[in-house]
Formats: structure tokens, C-alpha cells, sequence
């Protein structure tokens, strides 16, 4: 094998490495990927039994029904259509009715979401991006200034 031979296979086994690589990267992150959807929307989605989504809006007043333990049912809103929700463990401090909230999680068989993770907003003048800029767009959010944006 000549030194041009042996540069060139160094150069394709390489490339092969970096190509595996980039591609069992790429499949991974799909595999964790998780859509943000507002209940309006979800009338249109198609998912995927079990299928892992976000689901960002308001927390609808008198909604919130605490069971035994950590158990907690609520609704989330984006005052077009409601999305009945369930979690079970520790809400943050600043979850409350009214309030902007991103869960993540899926759908049950009997069309409750069952969320694994609850984030609310985290002071009195944030909302997460997504949940902000989908009810502005509504026309449903106001910002600190007290006029719908």
C-alpha cells in the first residue's frame, strides 16, 4: 500500500466515523423531541399514541382539584378550548389559576393529559415565549401595561 493509498483510507475511515456520528446524533435528538401545542391546537394535530408534547396556556380559574399525596387535576386554557390535565408531584410555588404554564407530557387513553413535568411562569412580568406570543396573538394576553398586545 502505497502512502497516497494509506492517506486516503485514513481520510474515508474518518469521514465514516463523522458521518455515524452525526447521524446517531441527529436520531437521538428526534427521539427526545417534543412539540409545543396550545389547546386550539390540538385540534388539528394527528399524534401518536404516547407521543410526548408540550402543552403551554393558562391555568383555568376553578379548575384546580387536588387529590390524595401530590395528585393534582387542572385545566389548561387558551380561551378557545380547554385540555383537562393531571400531575402528580410537587407544583412550583407560582403555579395558580390564571397563570401562564408549560407542561410536558402525553395523552391517556381517555384523552387527559398526563403530565411529568409542570413549569410556570417565574415572575410577575414572564410567560413562557410560546404561551406569550400564541395569546397575543389571540388577543387574549395582556401584558404588564394592562392593554392586549
Amino acid at each position: 500500500m502505497t502512502r497516497k493509498q494509506k492517506r486516503l483510507s485514513v481520510i474515508a475511515v474518518g469521514a465514516a466515523f463523522l458521518i455515524g456520528a452525526t447521524a446517531l446524533t441527529f436520531y437521538a435528538l428526534g427521539q427526545k423531541a417534543s412539540y409545543f401545542f396550545m389547546p386550539a391546537d390540538l385540534q388539528a394535530a394527528t399524534l401518536q399514541p404516547g407521543q410526548r408534547i408540550r402543552l403551554g396556556g393558562l391555568v383555568e380559574n376553578g379548575s384546580i382539584v387536588r387529590g390524595q399525596g401530590t395528585q393534582v387535576s387542572f385545566a389548561v386554557t387558551d380561551q378557545e378550548n380547554t385540555v383537562k390535565v393531571t400531575y402528580t408531584g410537587i407544583l412550583p410555588d407560582l403555579f395558580r389559576e390564571g397563570q401562564g404554564v408549560i407542561t410536558e407530557g402525553s395523552f391517556g387513553s381517555d384523552g387527559v393529559f398526563v403530565a411529568d413535568s409542570v413549569l410556570a411562569k417565574h415572575d410577575e412580568n414572564y410567560m413562557p415565549k410560546e404561551v406569550a406570543d400564541s395569546l397575543k396573538a389571540k388577543g387574549v394576553w395582556e401584558d404588564g401595561s394592562g392593554k392586549a398586545n
